[in-house]
């Protein structure tokens, strides 16, 4: 999967599961935008191990459930890289994954479900709404929208932020329907617990001990396995699907 020439506009990018799709974007040859809201170190750190995986990269600071802030930065990145070809909306509202701690039903506010909401789906649309000209004019483009396994099979329930996964899930559905016939796919990838990442360093050990034995691989995804879905939903050998979900989760989940 070659990207060169490409960019790629990849949100919360800085770390974890963002960072590792940035550097495998890179590795194929793509031109990089790396959004991320405030860890300017990380950021820095993430453009490097593009730039030493082969491709080049740029760090945006931009929060995507702001409008204007998003605007601002698609605009700076067709200014400076040229048009986006390619968007990973992985970015969402901090969330700690910790079955011992979790909310349970009663004691949530209808704030905490608007607060993931906004996160997951506020913003992806916002980048794609920023975006979209650009791809419409070229009739061209990819979308990757990070959602969660969770939606198929809620082992924990983390209530509101599979519910505003699973409304990511409908809005890139919605979307993929609408810009088909312009040339504009839309995907999801829906990874299992991933670790070791800053969302889920809270997970106890017994319990990833325990989603291992249950899972048909053996083991709990890393960073890098939810990198090479995406290349292959944002590749050409990926041209005619859209609308689709790719669980990423060792077979955990089948469908």
């Amino acid at each position: 999967m070659k990207f060169q020439g490409k960019v790629v506009l990849v949100t919360g990018a800085s770390r974890g599961i963002g960072a590792a799709i940035a550097t495998a974007f890179a590795r194929e040859g793509a031109t990089v935008a790396i959004n991320h809201l405030s860890n300017d170190a990380a950021a820095a750190a993430t453009v490097a191990a593009c730039q030493a995986a082969g491709g080049d990269a740029w760090a945006v600071k931009a929060d995507v459930g702001s409008a204007p802030a998003v605007q601002a930065m698609v605009d700076a990145v067709a200014r400076e890289l040229g048009p986006i070809d390619i968007v990973v909306n992985n970015a969402f509202k901090p969330y700690a994954f910790d079955p011992r701690r979790r909310t349970l039903f009663d004691d949530l506010q209808w704030s905490d479900y608007q607060a993931q909401f906004d996160g997951a789906v506020g913003g992806a649309f916002h980048v794609c709404r920023a975006v979209l000209p650009q791809m419409r004019q070229r009739a061209q483009g990819a979308i990757v929208n990070i959602v969660s396994n969770l939606v198929e099979h809620p082992v924990v329930a983390y209530h509101d932020y599979t519910t505003a996964k699973a409304s990511l899930v409908a809005f890139s559905r919605n979307l993929a329907t609408e810009l088909g016939p312009l040339g504009i796919r839309v995907n999801c990838v829906a990874p299992g617990l991933v670790y070791p990442t800053q969302a889920s360093e809270a997970t106890q050990e017994s319990f990833r001990e325990s989603l291992m034995a249950a899972t048909p691989l053996r083991r709990i995804a890393r960073p890098e396995d939810v990198a090479g879905p995406v290349l292959f939903l944002a590749s050409d050998w990926a041209g005619f699907m859209t609308g689709q979900v790719l669980l990423v989760d060792g077979g955990l989940v089948m469908r």
